[in-house]
């Protein structure tokens, strides 16, 4: 009976999203089944297929789930307890239409009644494929792998700083070289530059990036972190990305444009920013490693005031130890992180560090998973000395 209603559910669902006028405008014969992706709704002429997958993140940090990035940060780091809810509560839709090439994919997030990713791509050709829409631009490794992909329970410390995050955009991507040592991916694009559910730019120069991918061993490697698979042969990536800007923004979120620390709200084209990061990741044998260096300059237009320069890296591995110690358990994997970064001409000479540890046991690899993690966050400044904090996190992971 259970089956029968859903079946039914997505079937609706399903002629909705293809735009047809009714329900009884097409006569379908598909199927549903649950595969790693969700529920999953496929006509037998594979020519319409729908994946629907819902993902959740209960979550405990202790004293605070937040980052802190000024003094006043640490201060008060302690003041409003300890935090316990949901983190994470999204739904993704995934498939194609009419052609298997032609695919679509949306991603809502129900805790800040958000809708995230939105994009139609044409992916007919390896070498050359289109996206037009909303999504993450695949500018940095680590902002690149999915929240529910994490080795770690949360991005680093630098991602703030340096991400290019969701934009309204257009891009061509690809991959060549076939199963040899020149095997290359590539993304190159175009967007409004005014982060999520910006529509337009604001009559300055929108944001272009680009990303070229050289993948060492031969094949694709992805963005995903840990070694699941247990790889017997290494898999080995590095890659270069660039991409600059103009407007009222000097950082991206899920939330949308925002500021860093020290700048002023600012008005249409009022900062440009020009910047590039350097980003590796190997798997082999239970072992995956992944890391990035960047560095950003902001322009202050029209202001005469000097460049604002940023640099930033961190490094990051995790291992399965059960094939070489007997006494480790398979579902258990240990990860570590060190990041830093600073404003290179801060008069105050001040630096930021985050050195982590985590521990994943998978039930059912990043789809179900419990995640532990402690982090000390450190700042050093001319005018406070050494600043720290140590924070606490508990997570469960569930994608169904």
């Amino acid at each position: 009976m259970f089956e029968k209603i859903l079946h039914t559910v997505c079937k609706i669902i399903f002629i909705g999203a293809m735009g047809c006028a009714s329900v009884n405008a097409v006569e379908l014969d598909a199927d549903i089944s649950y595969q790693d992706k969700g529920f999953t709704f496929e006509t037998s002429d594979n020519r319409f297929k729908m994946q629907i997958q819902g993902r959740i993140q209960p979550r405990f940090a202790s004293p605070a789930d937040s980052q802190p990035t000024a003094p006043d940060d640490y201060y008060t780091y302690t003041e409003n307890g300890n935090e316990m809810g949901i983190n994470r509560a999204r739904l993704k839709i995934n498939g194609h239409a009419y052609q298997p090439w032609l695919k679509f994919q949306i991603e809502h997030d129900f805790v800040n009644s958000t809708l995230l990713t939105y994009a139609i791509k044409l992916e007919k050709y390896d070498w050359l494929k289109f996206k037009t829409g909303q999504w993450k631009f695949e500018y940095s490794r680590e902002r690149s792998i999915s929240s529910g992909g994490q080795q770690m329970l949360d991005r680093s410390i630098i991602n703030r700083i340096f991400t290019i995050d969701r934009q309204q955009g257009a891009a061509i991507y690809g991959n060549v070289g076939g199963e040899s040592a020149a095997n290359f991916s590539y993304w190159l694009g175009i967007g409004t530059g005014n982060g999520r559910s910006a529509n337009s730019d604001d009559g300055g120069d929108p944001l272009y990036y680009g990303r070229l991918q050289w993948n060492i061993t031969g094949s694709e490697f992805g963005f995903k972190a840990s070694d699941l698979k247990y790889s017997d042969s290494p898999k080995a990536a590095m890659a270069v990305s660039y991409s600059t800007n103009e407007s009222a923004f000097t950082r991206f979120s899920s939330s949308g444009g925002g500021q860093l620390e020290g700048f002023a709200r600012g008005t249409n084209n009022r900062y440009k920013i020009s910047q590039y990061n350097v980003d590796f990741a190997l798997m082999y044998r239970g072992l995956s490693a992944q890391g990035e260096y960047h560095e950003k300059t902001i322009t202050i237009n029209a202001s005469g005031d000097p460049d604002i320069d940023y640099r930033g890296y961190y490094i990051q591995a995790g291992y399965f130890g059960y094939k070489v110690f007997s006494w480790w358990p398979k579902p258990l994997e240990v990860a570590i992180r060190y990041a830093t970064y600073e404003e290179v001409d801060n008069a105050l000479d001040e630096e930021h560090f985050e050195n982590a540890i985590a521990a994943n046991w998978f039930f059912d690899g990043h789809r179900n998973k419990l995640t532990a993690d402690v982090t000390r966050f450190s700042m050093d400044q001319t005018d406070v000395g050494s600043l720290n904090e140590t924070r606490f996190r508990l997570q469960w992971d569930l994608s169904f």
